[in-house]
C-alpha cells in the first residue's frame, strides 16, 4: 500500500495517476475529504493535526507521501505544518513506513546563487522559516536512522488544472482568460520552473527507488531557464497573439497588500524575483537519464495552445 497524505491538490492527483500507471494500484488517498482519482483508490478521511488519526491513516502503508498544501497564511503554516510533520513522522516510525516529503525552496537564499541539494538554509520570513524547520525535522530523523525518508524538493510550479503559483496566477491563468499577463518585479531575470506533472512523476520514481532514500533530491527541470519576457514571447508564438504585459513593482504589491491579505502574504516571497533563480537538478538527471522532462514550450502549449 502506498499512501498519499494531502490528497486533493494538483501534485497529489498527478502523483496518484503516476503510481497507478507505473508502480502500484494499492493506493490510499488521505485528506479531510478525499476523492478518488482512480477507481481502485482507497479513501481515508483524516485530519493530520490529530496524531491518532494520522497513525491510522498510515497503518498498513509501505510508503507515505507528504504532499499537504495550505493556503498562503503564515499563522496557519506556523500552527499546522510542524504538527502535521511531527504526526506523520511518528506514524511512519510506528508502522515502519517509508516517508517521501514533497518540499519547496522557500528556505534557500533569495539570490542568484545556484541552488543544489547542498545549498544552506537561509530562511527569511515566517513561511520560509516553517519550511526550513519541516525539512530539518526530516533530516534529523534521517541522521538518526530512525526512519527511511527522502526529500523531494521542487522550485516554483507551472502547469495545468489546479496548479497554483505566482507564475501561473499572474502569467498563464491571465493569458488563458484573455487578460494581460503581469510580471512580478522584473522581466529579465532567469526563472527555473517545474511542470507539475513532471514533479509528481519524479516523486513517484524516487519513492519507488530504494537507493534514493536518506537523501535530498532536486526534482528535474528544463535547464533553459527563460526570463518572463521570453516565456511571454513563447506564449505569444504558441497562441498566435501579440501578448502585452506589465511589470508590477514592489511598491505596487505593498500598496495592494494594504487591502488584500493574499498580497501581504506574497511579499515575503517576492525578493526572489529580483534575481535569477538557478535551481540545479543535475543529481536526478544523472541518476535517471531516461526521465523525460517537459520543455517550457511543450508545457505552455499544453496550457494555452
Amino acid at each position: 500500500m502506498q499512501t498519499v497524505l494531502g490528497a486533493n491538490g494538483q501534485i497529489a492527483e498527478e502523483l496518484t495517476r503516476e503510481l497507478y500507471r507505473n508502480h502500484t494500484q494499492a493506493i490510499r488517498l488521505v485528506s479531510r475529504n478525499p476523492k478518488k482519482v482512480q477507481p481502485t483508490d482507497q479513501l481515508f478521511s483524516a485530519n493530520l493535526l490529530d496524531g491518532q488519526a494520522t497513525e491510522k491513516a498510515v497503518e498498513g502503508s509501505d510508503i507515505a507521501y507528504f504532499t499537504v498544501g495550505l493556503p498562503m497564511n503564515s499563522q496557519m503554516w506556523e500552527e499546522q505544518f510542524p504538527t502535521m510533520m511531527q504526526n506523520v513522522i511518528a506514524a511512519c516510525k510506528k508502522h515502519r513506513c517509508k516517508l517521501v516529503f514533497f518540499d519547496n525552496t522557500y528556505m534557500y537564499a533569495k539570490t542568484s546563487e545556484p541552488q543544489t541539494e547542498e545549498s544552506p538554509f537561509v530562511p527569511i520570513g515566517r513561511k520560509s522559516s516553517v519550511r526550513a524547520a519541516m525539512a530539518e525535522m526530516v533530516l534529523q530523523e534521517i541522521s538518526r536512522q530512525s526512519i527511511e525518508a527522502v526529500i523531494c524538493r521542487a522550485p516554483e510550479f507551472y502547469g495545468p488544472n489546479k496548479t497554483q503559483s505566482i507564475t501561473n496566477t499572474l502569467i498563464f491563468d491571465r493569458i488563458a482568460e484573455s487578460r494581460s499577463p503581469r510580471v512580478p518585479l522584473r522581466d529579465d531575470t532567469r526563472r527555473t520552473l517545474i511542470w507539475t506533472p513532471d514533479a509528481s512523476r519524479a516523486m513517484a520514481l524516487l519513492g519507488n527507488t530504494p537507493e534514493a532514500y536518506q537523501q535530498t533530491w532536486h526534482l528535474p527541470c528544463d535547464d533553459d531557464r527563460p526570463t518572463y519576457r521570453e516565456l511571454i514571447d513563447m506564449a505569444s508564438e504558441i497562441s498566435g497573439q501579440d501578448l502585452k504585459y506589465s511589470v508590477v513593482k514592489m511598491w505596487q504589491f505593498k500598496l495592494g497588500g494594504l487591502f488584500s491579505s493574499r498580497l501581504r502574504e506574497l511579499q515575503e516571497l517576492l525578493p526572489r524575483y529580483r534575481h535569477d533563480n538557478i535551481f540545479v537538478s543535475d543529481k536526478f538527471k544523472k541518476k535517471f537519464p531516461s526521465f523525460a522532462i517537459t520543455s517550457y514550450r511543450e508545457g505552455i502549449h499544453q496550457m494555452i495552445g
